[in-house]
């Protein structure tokens, strides 16, 4: 039976209801809001959770509640938790999952202003699955992303989670090996890349690694003229292998440029990210339909003013990017929820990075070693459930 406390201060209780305030990011940026709807020119009060988190026991997780919610600037909140399993602290359910554990639970989360009054609920699973998960199966894995990819500290935190007991024999595939990544780790990541530039990237004078490299997915056909060609991708540089899994971290160079203060043109650049999103899932599904797909959701960025400055001066700011990073999520999951009958699945990642203690003091959207260990967990624990459901 779920139990239920109130506490006054930040408590550590299993099935606890909290009471915290927490203030919203300073209005250093007064462009007019985007859109919190469709019909909407206000920012609601709306939480915006992921229907399902992962867990592994003996592997730390945390949901971060300020990290699903977009503030007015200074706008004092509060949050009232419920679950089951799990330490609630000030802002966030803290899990260090027992084997006693695995199964479904229920976090429900009821955001409330400073005066008490309730503004809105939403609910999410957290799945804890079997710490043997794919034990004595073979896999393959190809992840893809941007700069975040590209430092390679994920990946690595990826292969070394897969390398652990209790797990498959692995192999990353992909043509890519930073001089940052470690032995056996592959990858398709690149800084500053799009939806787009794998679709359609390449420059004949272009180099064929780093930043400059044509999209390893295109090649020249009889005319001349390159092509995606997914199939080919697999035969060249794979060996004929197609992935077992994909995940794919792509979305915040899509979409950092655009004015916040522009509704629509969020909303038309968030669309025509989707466009090419489409584009590369389709070719993609011609030639491994079995692979299963984890889209990643955009995370949270550094909750510092300053390290937008030091990286953008006024050019970009942090309430700016927020405001496009939360409406970005929300129609991440509109667009790519519900697809498990694709094979397609979202990855939770948008809750999981801590906006202060995972990133460095000076750095706007790239996490330090903490914020990627925080989300190669949560890749790591969603293959883990996919492996669950393979095994008898």
């Amino acid at each position: 039976m779920k139990k239920k406390y109130h506490c006054s201060v930040p408590g550590a209780v299993i099935g606890v209801t909290i009471l915290t305030s927490f203030i919203g990011v300073p209005a250093k940026d007064t462009a007019p809001p985007i859109k919190g709807s469709a019909s909407s020119n206000v920012i609601a009060a709306k939480l915006v959770l992921p229907p399902v988190h992962y867990a592994v026991p003996g592997l730390e997780m945390e949901i971060i509640f300020p990290n699903a919610v977009l503030p007015e600037p200074k706008a004092p909140f509060r949050f009232s938790v419920e679950c089951d399993v799990g330490d609630v602290l000030e802002d966030r359910l803290r899990l260090d999952a027992s084997s006693e554990e695995v199964g479904d639970h229920t976090l429900t989360v009821t955001l409330r202003n400073d005066a008490g009054k309730k503004l809105d609920e939403a609910s999410t699973i957290v799945r804890i699955v079997p710490k043997n998960s794919g034990k004595g199966e073979t896999i393959s894995l190809l992840i893809m992303g941007d700069s975040l990819t590209n430092a390679s500290i994920y990946p690595n935190r990826i292969a070394d989670l897969l390398s652990g007991p209790g797990n498959p024999t692995w192999t990353m595939l992909g043509t890519y090996q930073p001089a940052a990544a470690e032995k056996n780790v592959f990858h398709e990541g690149y800084g500053g890349w799009t939806w787009r530039k794998f679709v359609s990237r390449w420059d004949p004078q272009g180099k064929q690694s780093g930043k400059m490299r044509n999209s390893p997915f295109l090649f020249l056909k009889g005319d001349g003229k390159p092509a995606l060609d997914i199939g080919r991708y697999f035969i060249e540089n794979c060996g004929g292998k197609t992935p077992d899994y994909l995940s794919i971290l792509l979305g915040i160079n899509d979409c950092f440029h655009v004015n916040p203060g522009d509704s629509k043109a969020v909303e038309d650049q968030i669309s025509l990210m989707f466009q090419e999103a489409e584009r590369f899932l389709s070719e993609f599904r011609k030639e491994s339909a079995d692979t299963e797909i984890g889209i990643c959701l955009v995370p949270e960025a550094n909750s510092r003013d300053g390290a937008f400055y030091a990286n953008y001066k006024d050019k970009y700011t942090r309430w700016g990017w927020r405001r496009i990073q939360y409406r970005l999520v929300e129609r991440q999951l509109e667009h790519f929820g519900k697809r498990e009958s694709e094979n397609l699945f979202i990855i939770p990642t948008s809750l999981v990075i801590d906006s202060t203690e995972g990133y460095p003091d000076n750095n706007a959207v790239h996490p330090n070693s903490y914020g990627y260990k925080q989300l190669a967990g949560e890749i790591y624990a969603w293959m883990k459930w996919r492996m669950s459901l393979k095994q008898p």
